[in-house]
Order: C-alpha cells, then sequence, then structure tokens
C-alpha cells in the first residue's frame, strides 16, 4: 500500500537531551544527481543551511551526519577526499556557529547490504558506541530519501522528509515520516520555536 506524504509540522516536542541525525546529500548540501561529490569545489550548501544549522546546535545535545558514499567502492571517490570534503564542510559550519558532532559514512554499494548502509542501523550504532549517552527514541533524523526514513523508522527514531525528489512523493508503509517539510531551514524554524 502507498501513501501519500503531504508537508506538515511535526506533532512532536525535542528538549536538549535530544541527538539529531542528518543525511548530507539533499539536506546539508546540493545533491548532483546520478553523480558523487568527488571534489570540494562541487560541494555547494543548500541556501540558509549554514544559519539553520547555528540554530540547531543550539537545541541538540549531539548532531550528526550519515551518509552512503557508495563512490568510494565504485572508485570514483576516495576515503581521503571524502575526508577532506568533510572537514571543509564541517570548518564553515564552525566558522558560522553551528556544530556537527561526528560524520559517520558507508563507502558500500547495496549490493551485499551491508549494515553501515541506510537504510540499515550500522553508522547509528557506530553513534551509540561512540556516544552511549544516545537513546534512539530520542533521536530525530532529518532526510530527503526513503531510506533515511526508513533508517530512522527502524532504530525508532522520530524523522522528517524534507526536499521534494521525485521518488519522495509517496513512500511505503515502511518508511512513513512523522512529517514533510520543505528543508533544514524548516527544521531549525520549529525547533527554535518550541
Amino acid at each position: 500500500m502507498i501513501t501519500k506524504v503531504p508537508f506538515s509540522w511535526p506533532n512532536f516536542k525535542i528538549s536538549s537531551e535530544w541527538s539529531l541525525f542528518l543525511d548530507r546529500d539533499g539536506v546539508i548540501n546540493e545533491r548532483l544527481p546520478g553523480d558523487y561529490i568527488k571534489e570540494w569545489d562541487e560541494f555547494r550548501f543548500l541556501p540558509g543551511v549554514l544559519d539553520a544549522l547555528s540554530i540547531l546546535s543550539l537545541h541538540f545535545r549531539r548532531i550528526f551526519s550519515v551518509t552512503n558514499q557508495a563512490g568510494i567502492e565504485k572508485g570514483v571517490l576516495t576515503h581521503e577526499k571524502l575526508k577532506f570534503i568533510h572537514d571543509q564542510m564541517m570548518e564553515i559550519i564552525l566558522y558560522h556557529g553551528g556544530r556537527v558532532d561526528e560524520i559517520y559514512y558507508c563507502p558500500f554499494t547495496a549490493d551485499l547490504d551491508p549494515l553501515c548502509r541506510k537504510p540499515n542501523p550500522g553508522m547509528a550504532l557506530e553513534a551509540k558506541t561512540d556516544y552511549p549517552e544516545i537513546n534512539f527514541s530520542r533521536c530525530l533524523m532529518v532526510g530527503d530519501s526513503d531510506s533515511d526514513i526508513a533508517f530512522g523508522n527502524n532504530l525508532g527514531m522520530k524523522t522528517i522528509l524534507v526536499g521534494n525528489k521525485p521518488d519522495n512523493s509517496f513512500v511505503s508503509q515502511r518508511c512513513i515520516p512523522d512529517c514533510r517539510l520543505d528543508s533544514l531551514v524548516d527544521v531549525a524554524t520549529y525547533v527554535d520555536s518550541l
């Protein structure tokens, strides 16, 4: 059964004990359709994201980015180049008053269904190992794809679907977000209003 997910405001409240999990491409930066960001000069923050992260940093105990990066297994991106891109990204976020405490990524394609690849829970489990205070029932996952929402659903997180990717006009029963917003800017606006 397919369910249409309209744009809507959240019906839950968060507190300073919560952790925030963010997908990267399509949430923090512009995605390259059909391609991977392989160099820093291809990376573009989405409008308003730096201000949004500054606001969100005031409200969440921890902020993580969880991102599938199969370009590494495909040989079009290296671990070293991805680290450089992430170092630059975090430096600019910090400069603008925001933070991302840790970035977790999965370098594998979906073929073997690796534990680390969303919607599987590996990256969140790794975060919990590094930060044992994480309680998944007090976590929010923000993503722009069905696999992001399924990742959060599988762990008992609250979920927000952002953006308007064509494959997200309908989602399956297995990955229904708690709400749908335009962007991370809207998420920050909501959280800051609590």
